[in-house]
């Protein structure tokens, strides 16, 4: 079997979380023998098809971006010739071009869409789009929602919901770099053997200023590591509010990555709003068996951390409700540590890459009949 996975930007290019999941699934079906191709678009002129962790990714030159959706002349052709090859053609939504090239290529080939998100930020722009997403998603043969928690708060996941089917997204932890002794040893020095972690890209819906606001006048400290558009925004409102326990670290390679989520104390995820929709940094903190905080917004955040059992679920926007988790946490030791054992055990039943794979390869197998 082959199997055609498309979106609108993936490795080297970027690495966010649906690229993540994408390169789990083609990594994991690899292993059960499933042929796998990735098709996605860069503004790199380097567009030379790459080979990693036994798939291809193959690379067509991005024309333009309106509205954070890549566009393509080049890639119809591009995606038919694929196709062509291909026994299932794998979407990941959202993103409104990959339907207008579902359409014009008329390819008839089996297909699955991981609904990964809602839209949520350009409303205007999803009026007008609503209606080719509703022909589109109507016409592939099955959808597949990241946890129960978005399909029963999506209205558009509602609308089809007789072909949707939930794989949560997991993760294979032996492909996470082991750190060496010297990093851990230095992040240990850095910021002893108690602190509250949070990883991400700063984004607007990740809900770090409210983490801010809560940190007034404690004295734990919070490691942010991460890049992105709320940086200066946020650093900014550290210094008016002369935090001194907040430490921006921004990007950092994997292996210090890693060694900051098993020396750290508790892991602290507070989105506030739904374009966080399953939290893959979340699960990482689980994976390493870390008590979490996060907010009750509707999606997988609340499906990866179930409240006072792996962690606190608390209101979306409310600082001072997270001041009380984060100091809970801290004066009650014992108890995250059992929260943060029971992660680790909801991380092994259910979001591993291998239950994730599996589950994605009977869904091909389905659909190939």
């Amino acid at each position: 079997m082959r199997v055609l996975h498309f979106f609108k930007t993936f490795y080297p290019d970027t690495m966010g979380g649906v690229e993540q999941v994408i390169s789990q699934i083609a990594r994991g079906s690899v292993k059960l023998g499933i042929d796998t191709d990735v098709l996605t678009l860069t503004s790199s002129h380097v567009v030379s098809p790459l080979e990693v962790d036994g798939y291809s990714v193959h690379r067509v030159r991005q024309d333009f971006q309106i509205a954070s959706t890549s566009f393509s002349t080049a890639v119809f052709g591009r995606f038919k010739e694929l196709s062509r090859k291909a026994d299932v053609i794998h979407y990941h939504f959202p993103w409104p071009f990959m339907d207008v090239v579902h359409f014009l290529t008329q390819v008839k080939k089996p297909t699955v869409v991981t609904y990964h998100s809602d839209i949520i930020r350009q409303k205007n722009l999803l009026k007008l789009y609503r209606p080719l997403m509703n022909k589109f998603l109507g016409s592939v043969d099955k959808i597949v929602a990241t946890s129960p928690n978005y399909l029963e708060t999506s209205s558009v996941l509602r609308q089809f919901s007789n072909k949707v089917s939930i794989i949560p997204i997991g993760l294979d932890k032996s492909a996470y770099p082991k750190p060496s002794d010297e990093r851990v040893h230095y992040w240990r020095g850095k910021f002893g053997a108690k602190f509250f972690l949070f990883v991400g890209v700063l984004r607007y819906y990740k809900g770090l200023h409210i983490l801010l606001e809560a940190s007034k006048g404690a004295d734990y400290p919070i490691v942010i590591v991460g890049a992105g558009p709320m940086e200066r925004a946020l650093k900014e409102q550290a210094s008016k509010l002369g935090l001194r326990n907040i430490h921006f670290l921004g990007l950092l390679p994997d292996e210090d990555k890693v060694a900051l989520l098993m020396l750290c104390y508790a892991v602290v995820f507070p989105s506030h709003l739904r374009s966080e929709a399953f939290g893959i940094s979340l699960l990482e903190s689980a994976m390493f068996a870390k008590p979490m905080i996060s907010s009750e917004i509707g999606t997988g955040t609340s499906y990866i951390n179930i409240s006072n059992e792996t962690g606190l679920v608390l209101p979306p926007s409310d600082s001072v409700a997270l001041r009380q988790a984060m100091q809970y946490l801290w004066e009650h030791p014992e108890k995250a540590a059992e929260m943060g054992v029971k992660a680790e055990e909801r991380y092994l039943r259910l979001f591993t890459a291998d239950i994730m794979v599996e589950k994605y390869a009977k869904i091909y197998r389905e659909i190939v009949g």
